[in-house]
């Protein structure tokens, strides 16, 4: 299948420049494409894994994508979705993040020999001559349009900085270089970026009379509108360091039902035809359904290890049964019951001390992290959503210690049905 119909079909675009012209291009040989990403955090999070899926099916489909890490741009900051100015990083901050960042990426492209490409704009950008750029690059923008993008345009309410102002000629100037460098033709980004996007085109044409051409993707929100990878305990990363599997694997069974099909076509390789399934499916197929979303985008992000052992601690936690085999038979999903291991499971180390005295269950709950507060934690118990060991607790100062532990020296708590933490004990 042509690329643009695979990423069409998965729910990918939201608007092309040309789509008639593009779709013809990607069936007809292979294509140059690049996406930037911004270098502000040590780690890329989930809300990166639209444009890294689509390198990827481009990668896949026999086209070359080039990862573009903005070690340039990212001194100034993008202003789009951002309702004030990004901190300024210095330029050490910026360089260990876009080392990070290249690692992250090599994940999922291949950048050996003829592969995907990364590069760092910084290259081409920090050597910029500023009254050479003004008079080549700069004359060709007007500022009435500039002004009309939506990235700009909803900043003026609260305050536009001038080098914020500068950051659509900087990544224009990034499509123009790419096109004649590396004979780049396509530029993907998400739907926040179709102003930037339609900028390069133009300069490109302007200044090197090539043709060019866009593609932007929909800002994936969840359906009940939160925005992709939010949680309680804050952004969830790519990196393991600062997200562990376990828990990434749980954002990702924890998928609401209206969210199903759309994250398993975006967010896995998994044939269509297995997920028009998800349609069809009720109750515990359902909950399986989720298993597979979950254990598939763990692989992909961490490894097949990381994902089977994610998805062994949530079968000891939760009792969970294994996707039966008629469903997704692409998937490498564990098919067959597997003895429990929750050594992947988040742990929470306290005082032997501590045990003996007995620690009141509403104080666990909140220091633990199950809970955002004590009182939340009060109100858990109360409504009856707290459990040590799988019994419900009574009370909220109900004293939790010594003798709840289990044979291997440890103590299950749970939120609800879906969130728990492995208590132990140490030594002193």
């Amino acid at each position: 299948m042509n690329v643009y119909d695979t990423l069409e079909q998965r729910g990918f675009i939201e608007q092309a420049s040309d789509e008639a012209f593009t779709r013809e291009l990607l069936g007809r040989e292979s294509v140059t494409c690049y996406i930037g990403f911004d270098p502000t955090a040590a780690s890329l999070h989930i809300g990166s894994l639209v444009p890294i899926m689509a390198l990827v099916h481009m990668q896949r489909a026999g086209h070359r994508p080039i990862a573009l890490v903005g070690g340039g741009t990212g001194l100034i900051g993008d202003p789009s979705g951002k309702s004030e100015l990004r901190r300024v990083m210095t330029r050490d901050e910026i360089e260990a993040n876009v080392g990070a960042i290249g690692k992250q990426l090599a994940r999922y492209l291949d950048f050996g020999g003829d592969g995907a490409i990364l590069l760092n704009n910084a290259d081409w950008l920090a050597d910029l001559k500023y009254i050479e750029f003004l008079r080549d690059v700069g004359r060709h923008f007007s500022v009435n349009r500039m002004l009309a993008a939506e990235s700009y345009r909803m900043r003026l309410e609260t305050g536009l900085t001038f080098v914020e102002f500068n950051y659509m000629l900087l990544q224009s100037y990034d499509f123009y270089y790419l096109a004649s460098h590396h004979d780049c033709l396509l530029q993907m980004g998400g739907n926040d970026q179709w102003g930037n996007i339609v900028a390069g085109i133009d300069l490109t044409r302007r200044l090197a009379g090539k043709q060019v051409f866009g593609v932007t993707f929909p800002l994936i929100t969840t359906s009940q509108g939160r925005k992709m990878g939010k949680t309680e305990k804050g952004t969830l990363w790519i990196d393991g360091s600062l997200t562990p599997p376990y828990e990434y694997y749980q954002y990702w069974v924890n998928t609401a039902d209206a969210d199903l099909e759309r994250f398993l076509s975006l967010f896995t390789f998994l044939p269509m035809e297995e997920i028009a399934a998800v349609g069809t499916l009720a109750d515990a197929e359902l909950n399986m359904a989720k298993s597979v979303l979950a254990f598939e985008a763990t692989k992909i992000t961490h490894g097949e290890e990381a994902a089977r052992a994610a998805w062994k601690a949530a079968a000891a936690a939760f009792g969970s049964r294994p996707v039966a085999d008629g469903l997704f038979p692409s998937s490498t999903i564990p098919r067959e019951k597997e003895g429990g291991d929750l050594s992947a499971a988040p742990t929470v180390t306290v005082k032997k001390s501590s045990l003996e005295e007995g620690i009141p269950a509403f104080e666990l709950f909140a220091d633990t992290g199950l809970c955002a507060s004590r009182g939340e934690a009060r109100r858990l118990i109360a409504q009856g959503g707290a459990y040590v060991n799988g019994e419900p607790v009574a009370t909220i100062d109900v004293r939790i210690g010594i003798n709840h532990l289990d044979a291997a020296g440890e103590i299950r708590l749970r939120k609800g049905k879906k969130k728990y933490v492995i208590l132990r004990s140490a030594s002193s």
